[in-house]
């Protein structure tokens, strides 16, 4: 049993110490050395092709990027512009509800300043029950200016008669300027012809003289 143990032991160091072994072993490591070297020349190679790929991603990212920019401004841009342009428009619609029947007052200003001069013209002291028949008439004509006046407030149409307030050249037409007892330079004096505002914009000034200082 001995003996053949030892026989194991010397086969087995044969084996390893066999000259083929050895001289097999620095071609081993060439072949692993130069598969190594191959499989990193091809990850070298694969780097710049990969650079170049994702080089051209990120332009690409670049133009996508600034056109999104300008399509986002040009909405904003149209976006408010149409909203300038519904403003403008309901704008315009409704002054044409307010104003749309300023040529008719004006044409009816005319009318309002006849009756106006009509009634002012009659003497006072005339209309009596003595003389029913000018009485009347005047009552008729005091009526008339009455309700014409209710219906030009209803459309927003309302009198400027400003005596004694300061003078406005935006609401008031001066005819001349003078010295006035009793009134403050700057003031209005006289009114020749009363004014007119549609909705708070004026339709006809009021003509009038503004005092000044002596």
């Amino acid at each position: 049993m001995a003996s053949w143990c030892v026989r194991a032991v010397r086969q087995s160091y044969s084996l390893v110490a066999s000259p083929a072994l050895i001289r097999a072993s620095p071609r081993l490591l060439c072949t692993a050395t130069q598969q190594k070297n191959g499989h990193g020349s091809e990850e070298e190679a694969e780097k710049p092709e990969q650079s170049g790929a994702e080089k051209v991603l990120m332009e690409e990212k670049t133009q996508l990027e600034e056109q999104l920019k300008d399509m986002t401004e040009k909405y904003k841009r149209a976006l408010a512009d149409t909203e300038n342009l519904r403003t403008r428009s309901q704008k315009m619609i409704e002054d044409a509800k307010l104003y749309g029947i300023q040529g008719f007052c004006k044409d009816l200003l005319e009318v309002a300043d006849i009756l106006e001069k009509a009634t002012e013209s009659v003497p006072k002291e005339e209309v009596t029950s003595q003389n029913p028949h000018l009485k009347n008439l005047y009552d008729g004509l005091v009526m008339t200016e009455v309700q014409i006046q209710k219906v030009f407030t209803k459309h927003g149409l309302v009198k400027l008669n400003p005596d004694g307030q300061k003078f406005d050249p935006y609401e008031h037409e001066a005819l001349f300027h003078a010295p006035v007892d009793g009134k403050e330079p700057g003031t209005v004096a006289i009114v020749t012809k009363v004014g007119y505002k549609l909705h708070g914009r004026t339709l006809r000034p009021a003509l009038v003289g503004v005092a000044k200082a002596p």
